[in-house]
């Protein structure tokens, strides 16, 4: 079956690729939750659409990813969660809210789906998160987390 990606999915591409995957997988997995869309003739003019949106936000190569790493790495970031006695967070830090404490801290505009937390961040401190900005590059940094 040949379909068309939407989202990036690991081990099998990135928006905008058109792959061959076997028919329940598309069928039961990718097209159902929106992560790819059946492949025809005018489905395939759409992935220029999807490419160019992606080269907007993407990272454009290796020399703007060290640029980036830079930025980021010299970064100080604090989050402000609600939290408990004990310093205990009520629910969990999530990768969306690490993207916003970034921005708020003057860092880019980041994809939360290329950062890596060090499990699940349910209490305060500090935790090293990495978020990989292109195949050869992964910028670290501390996330501080106080409660509110």
């Amino acid at each position: 079956m040949k379909i068309i990606l939407t989202q990036e999915v690991s081990g099998l591409g990135t928006p905008g690729d058109i792959v061959e995957v076997k028919n329940g997988y598309g069928r039961n997995y990718l097209l159902p939750q929106g992560f790819a869309i059946a492949w025809t003739k005018g489905a395939e003019k759409q992935v220029t659409v999807i490419k160019r949106a992606r080269s907007a936000r993407e990272i454009r190569d290796l020399g703007h990813a060290n640029e980036v790493k830079a930025q980021i790495e010299g970064l100080k970031v604090h989050l402000k969660a609600r939290a408990g006695d004990g310093g205990r967070l009520f629910g969990s830090v999530t990768p969306a809210e690490v993207v916003e404490a970034v921005k708020a801290a003057g860092g880019p505009s980041l994809d939360r789906r290329r950062l890596e937390l060090p499990g699940h961040i349910k209490s305060t401190g500090s935790y090293p998160v990495s978020i990989k900005l292109h195949p050869e590059v992964t910028a670290k940094f501390n996330l501080n987390v106080t409660p509110s």
